[in-house]
């Protein structure tokens, strides 16, 4: 049984629930196959399964160290990277043009499932270097393409990016560094960026920063950033890493989890002259950034649902071979005790990880065939229409993974009971690692107000009225199937809940009620999450359905386990929904009236 990923689901999700073959016709994409996309995942499984999971143990217990000047890792680390490299993965979804592969983004991501649940510190510093290469692929000048993206997209510069800020936190419209213009062309850098992961080590033979800055004289707030590309090592004209470009690594943060991906504390131009190379326009640079920004909270989503999704199969492992206690209906303590899969409470842990990690894979890979729609797309109103969705389901396929696979790491830990807290199982490291996900790429709340506060009401509600055209889509399509019904009727009934709910909340906006209409913005997030991935569920019941009582006993199984699931989140997670939504409809203020002092 692989332990990583369930390949079966991973091609069911694909190819019968997405239809990822069909991209091929696609201009883009046409020098491929599905052959070659199975070949490409193949090689993804067994590399993270030979070189990115044995080494994740030890990583995790043996963190990176900053010692005399420099961050010392483990070797395994550079060694399944090079490999990684090697291998054509930092490119898989780069152009031909920049030495890519150009596969479609929705099979890259089915690639990263498998990196992420084997070794998601290890696989950060690609994840982070492909957001950075992609930005300049979109944003940057044809030298710094020729200079930078290229050495980005072979393996041989890794990225990162350079948001926060000691005193900024995630309000960068208070960051302090600054981007001094010179008569040579560039910048001079200074100031200090605080948790940037990846920004030190000698994994690569140099570091590419994307760091937003502020240029002396323009605008107050967001309006006033720039997106500079800051090397570690400046380049020779032959584009060789050259001199230090004195970016200096401060300090080491450790956390919880994530533990083998180095986290610092950087200083930029504190010890000698800091040279940037303004990426696109002045002032337009947490436009430029939000492109990284975006992409990486999909693959913050795509992680969570990595970790949920190995948590759950290593808990089912064990719970499929753990014999312990016996049936309420068996009093006899001389009869053999049954395997714990056996008992219904586990079989409630079980499922409850099952509708989790594959939902919300399911999400992510939706959420990436979008992207690949919406960059094969000539049809401008067809290209509006995939833009609004995608923006719409950024801030759930962000956050909802993060939340709720969390919850589904638990669970995997419960089931192992006492030996689940032990570090001689990993699943107490997923649980760390994925702990760290609602605080990646945006804390959980402020995505809830993203969510509410701009993407529900963004042109008018063009994008809420997008998606709720696709959900009732589905619905349509689930009806004729017998034992669907009863979910698409209630799939329908919440959607409906969920339009009244937010028109409520946009009145109480537009009394100028700003502060109560965003106060319960978090539930709102988790609520409108639970009815998305009841409708992805929706969508794997439609594609399983017909094919549930056909062909071996093995593939029978494996449909009738996702109508069950998709019986289970309906029964004991959609209709959580209703509550949720009176709360919310109500525009309550018991967190905004309470006193400081009360607490």
């Amino acid at each position: 049984m692989d332990k990583l990923i369930n390949r079966r689901d991973l091609d069911f999700i694909l190819y019968e629930v997405l239809n990822v073959d069909e991209l091929v016709a696609r201009e883009r994409y046409s020098a491929h196959d599905r052959e070659t996309f199975d070949a490409v995942i193949d090689a993804a499984c067994k590399l993270a399964t030979d070189q990115f999971e044995p080494h994740a143990a030890e990583l995790d217990a043996c963190e990176p160290a900053y010692e005399d000047g420099r961050v010392r890792i483990i070797p395994a680390v550079k060694t399944a990277l090079d490999k990684y490299c090697e291998a054509g993965f930092m490119g898989a979804g780069s152009d031909y043009e920049y030495g890519g592969m150009q596969l479609p983004w929705v099979v890259v991501q089915g690639c990263n499932a498998y990196f992420n649940a084997a070794n998601i510190s290890t696989t950060a510093y690609p994840f982070i270097t492909v957001a950075a290469a992609n930005l300049l692929a979109a944003y940057g000048s044809p030298e710094q393409k020729q200079r930078y993206l290229e050495p980005l997209v072979a393996g041989r510069f890794f990225g990162t990016m350079a948001l926060s800020e000691p005193q900024a936190g995630s309000s960068l419209s208070d960051i302090r560094t600054k981007a001094t213009p010179t008569a040579d062309g560039h910048y001079l850098i200074t100031g200090n960026k605080m948790w940037i992961s990846a920004a030190e080590h000698e994994l690569s033979e140099n570091i590419v920063h994307l760091v937003l800055t502020k240029i002396p004289g323009g605008p107050p707030g967001v309006k006033g950033i720039s997106l500079m590309l800051v090397p570690k090592y400046r380049l020779n004209p032959d584009g060789s890493p050259g001199e230090q470009n004195n970016v200096t690594c401060m300090g080491v943060n450790h956390k919880m989890g994530y533990r083998g991906t180095v986290n610092t504390v950087l200083s930029f131009g504190e010890q000698g002259e800091c040279h940037g190379y303004l990426v696109g326009e002045e002032n337009r640079g947490l436009a430029y950034m939000f492109n990284m920004m975006n992409e990486a909270r999909v693959g913050v989503g795509l992680g969570g649902a990595a970790l949920g999704y190995t948590g759950y199969l290593h808990s089912l492992d064990y719970a499929r071979e753990r014999p312990q206690g016996r049936h309420p209906d068996n009093k006899d303590p001389t009869s053999p005790q049954v395997r714990i899969v056996e008992h219904a409470d586990i079989k409630r842990l079980l499922l409850a990880q099952k509708v989790a990690a594959e939902g919300a894979l399911a999400l992510v890979l939706y959420c990436a065939r979008l992207l690949d729609l919406q960059c094969t797309e000539s049809d401008p109103a067809e290209l509006t229409r995939l833009g609004l969705l995608l923006d719409l389901l950024t801030p759930i396929v962000k956050s909802w993974p993060g939340e709720f696979c969390l919850e589904a790491n638990k669970h995997a830990i419960q089931i192992l009971g006492g030996a689940g807290y032990t570090t001689d199982y990993p699943v107490e490291r997923f649980y760390r690692d994925n702990r760290l996900n609602p605080i990646h790429e945006g804390a959980h709340g402020i995505h809830g107000i993203d969510l509410l506060g701009r993407k529900v009401t963004m042109a008018e509600s063009a994008a809420f009225g997008v998606f709720v055209a696709e959900v009732e889509a589905t619905i349509a399509a689930a009806r004729p199937f017998d034992g669907l019904g009863e979910f698409a009727d209630e799939l329908a009934e919440t959607l409906t809940e969920l339009e009244a709910t937010t028109a409520e909340l946009i009145k109480v906006r537009d009394a100028g009620e700003v502060t109560l209409f965003l106060a319960n913005a978090s539930i709102y997030l988790d609520t409108f999450g639970h009815i998305v991935i009841a409708w992805i569920w929706l969508m794997q019941a439609i594609a399983a359905a017909p094919k549930a009582d056909a062909g071996s006993t093995a593939e029978q199984n494996f449909y009738r386990g996702k109508l069950h699931a998709c019986r289970y989140f309906y029964r004991y997670e959609l209709n959580k929904v209703p509550e949720r939504l009176s709360l919310l409809s109500q525009a309550d203020d018991t967190c905004v009236s309470m006193n400081e002092a009360w607490f």
